[in-house]
């Protein structure tokens, strides 16, 4: 066979990504065995790719993994049964008592050994998600630019960054972060801050 021929037809591409075909995966797997030019070809499109990758990965915001995990679990919760609720839009007068319904559920709890952040999301629409956040130390600096965060300190206290300024905060507070603005949120009590944190679209 014209092993070059074979080699510029594209065929290491195809079965590298998973496009070849059952009957081409087979056919490439039995030359590669028996033509070193193939396996070498194989191995060196196949180092190209996860060099590519490597140069090309971004790492996911520290933010995301709880904020997935609270929405799989927010899903899940839904289709068992449980009715979509609509906790009142966070502003200057909201107070603890506003969310006392959420707060005195058994299954609104962080467990025990959660690393940094865990959030257990309490109603989600296309405008607008509430959750009740516990924050062991550090929520980390990002920035928003299509909504609008609001926070209602429920217990400990903390200290949130927006830009160079710092705002301190304890049970009972309410802060709105502007749009465009780095901001992050630092733990001043020993023990978690707990909060109720929305996102609204902007």
């Amino acid at each position: 066979m014209d092993i070059n021929a074979y080699l510029d037809s594209g065929i290491v591409q195809l079965y590298i990504l998973g496009y070849a075909s059952d009957d081409e995966c087979r056919e490439f797997e039995s030359l590669m065995r028996i033509h070193p030019e193939i396996a070498a070809a194989f191995e060196s499109h196949q180092k190209a790719l996860e060099e590519v990758i490597e140069e090309n990965q971004v790492n996911p915001h520290p933010n995301l993994k709880p904020l997935v995990l609270a929405t799989f679990d927010y899903i899940s919760r839904l289709e068992n049964g449980e009715e979509q609720s609509f906790p009142p839009v966070l502003n200057e007068h909201s107070t603890i008592e506003d969310f006392q319904l959420w707060i005195e559920r058994d299954d609104m709890v962080a467990p025990e050994d959660f690393e940094e952040v865990h959030a257990k999301i309490i109603a989600a629409t296309p405008d607008m998600t509430c959750a009740m956040v516990w924050i062991k130390n550090m929520a980390p600096e990002e920035i928003h630019t299509d909504e609008y965060e609001k926070f209602l300190i429920l217990e400990g206290s903390c200290t949130i960054v927006v830009g160079s300024e710092e705002n301190k905060l304890v049970a009972g507070d309410y802060f709105a972060i502007p749009l465009y603005e780095d901001h992050k949120v630092i733990v001043t009590s020993e023990e978690p801050c707990v909060v109720i944190l929305q996102r609204i679209a902007a």
